[in-house]
């Protein structure tokens, strides 16, 4: 066989090899007198019960014959390549510290300490916390903002091109697509605009996997020739939570974006992980196309039937203006709530307490029900139906609903130095004026009201306040109640 041929064989996208590796090392019946501790699960047995032996038989050690996720040269390096490939990168990395580390090994790789990024200020928690661990100074695009739905939408091109005339030495431009709405910028136009001026184009793609393996849904960061994306494969992907993809193109240092992953990731990877996210790409590469055929139709079907409900509006492609709405993820099933008086989270909290149905998040004033192909017409008849019956028994005046979801800061140090920067604790109610030197966020989605350097206002507050009494989960703060906050010291 040609080496040309052997080639094509290893990275044929049918294979699997750690999948194929761990397989291997089980029927070869070593003794392990390595960690993890467990033993293959007979030093726990409560844990092998709970989760199953073959679970704990392929929860294993770095070694040889199974490769080492810091400097992989053998079955990890043949499912990166794998990835690469199925994905359309020059490289891909597999990481099992969630898409958080993604995020901020893309901001690590493109930026120093002192240097300026672009990003819209409606990013996850882990792209500012990137800033506090590498020194890069944020500069922020507002997005626009969906009133009537309470959602910010993508970057707007003429906001994105001031930025960068205003900012000429920025060395890079964050975008998040989709938004966890299923908002989605004009990815091509703003790379192009970004390359023109010699900026890397990082993309947070954390919802965004299935743009990968479907010709119906928007346009993927590596196909519109960005620099670097985060891929959350354990979303819609398939893969267990916590796994994760960084996606490199272009000039990007493979070498070096490796050195940055290996700053802030463990050393010892779960092949747990690792693994589905072999197995995850595997399917996905071969069947996706289909999978996510089924996924948009389940969608679709349900969005017709919440909007025959009345109070709820699930919305879609009708959203498009060309800008702060380029696209839309049709498999996003998104349900404004406020029209029938209820908060999104209200809504959250009566299908989980009252149905026995999860879904993904509330808001003030939407939810999102996560598709997948693990879904069943059934569950979602079912989702429908509970939909209906809250509409009827909770409907009211939406008159005292919060009318907005963003924001706009007021930025006064970078996230670093407001982070780090001698504090005190102070009563949230007697906050404004002050500069935070910590988060408040709701989670899920994990988007700051008020980060580290901005300046508490008094409308901030009122819709923190807002939050909690709508049943938000409130993260961030020290304190768990979120009844303080700290703050800068000021100077006296």
């Amino acid at each position: 066989m040609k080496m040309s041929e052997e080639r094509l064989l290893k990275l044929s996208q049918h294979r699997a090899p750690i999948m194929e590796a761990l397989q291997q090392y089980q029927e070869a019946r070593v003794v392990p007198f390595d960690v993890p501790g467990h033993k293959h699960g007979r030093g726990n047995k409560e844990l092998a019960d709970f989760l199953g032996e073959t679970c704990l038989h392929h929860d294993v050690n770095s070694m040889k014959p199974l490769d080492n996720l810091c400097h992989p040269v053998s079955v990890i390096h043949e499912a990166e390549e794998l990835a690469a490939e199925a994905f359309g990168a020059k490289h891909a990395f597999l990481l099992v510290n969630g898409t958080t580390s993604a995020v901020q090994a893309m901001v690590m790789t493109a930026c120093k300490a002192g240097e300026k990024i672009i990003m819209p200020r409606n990013v996850h928690r882990s792209a500012i916390n990137a800033l506090i661990l590498s020194g890069a100074v944020p500069i922020y695009v507002n997005p626009g903002v969906q009133v009537d739905l309470g959602i910010p939408l993508g970057m707007a091109l003429d906001e994105v091109r001031r930025a960068i005339v205003d900012h000429p030495d920025a060395k890079a431009i964050l975008i998040n697509n989709p938004t966890y709405y299923g908002i989605c910028s004009n990815l091509q136009a703003i790379t192009e605009l970004a390359h023109a001026h010699g900026m890397l184009v990082l993309v947070d793609e954390a919802h965004g996997t299935h743009f990968y393996f479907n010709d119906k849904l928007p346009a993927s960061a590596m196909s519109v020739g960005a620099d670097m994306a985060s891929i959350s494969m354990h979303k819609s992907g398939g893969s267990l939570t916590q796994s994760s993809f960084l996606l490199i193109n272009n000039d990007v240092s493979e070498g070096y974006t490796r050195q940055i992953i290996n700053l802030t990731q463990t050393t010892s990877g779960s092949y747990l992980l690792m693994s589905s996210l072999d197995i995850s790409r595997k399917n996905l590469a071969l069947y996706g196309q289909e999978i996510f055929d089924k996924v948009i139709k389940m969608a679709q079907y349900t969005r017709d039937e919440v909007n025959q409900i009345g109070g709820y509006y699930a919305y879609s492609k009708e959203l498009i203006n060309g800008d702060t709405v380029y696209d839309f993820d049709e498999s996003k099933l998104s349900i404004h709530t406020r029209q029938m008086g209820l908060a999104g989270i209200e809504v959250y909290d009566i299908l989980r307490d009252e149905y026995d149905i999860q879904i993904e998040f509330g808001d003030v004033a939407n939810i999102l029900a996560y598709i997948s192909v693990g879904d069943r017409t059934l569950d979602l008849e079912r989702l429908v139906a509970a939909l209906a019956e809250i509409n009827r028994r909770y409907k009211k005046d939406p008159s005292s609903l919060f009318d907005h979801e963003y924001i706009n800061p007021e930025i006064v140090q970078s996230p670093q130095q407001a982070f780090y920067a001698d504090k005190e604790i102070v009563l949230l109610a007697e906050s404004a004026g002050r500069v935070a030197s910590e988060f408040v966020m709701c989670y899920p989605p994990g988007i700051p009201i008020v980060a580290p350097g901005e300046r508490i206002t008094n409308e901030i507050i009122e819709y923190i306040n807002y939050c909690k009494d709508k049943g938000c989960f409130l993260t961030g703060t020290e304190d768990s109640n979120v009844n303080y906050i700290n703050v800068v010291k000021e100077d006296v």
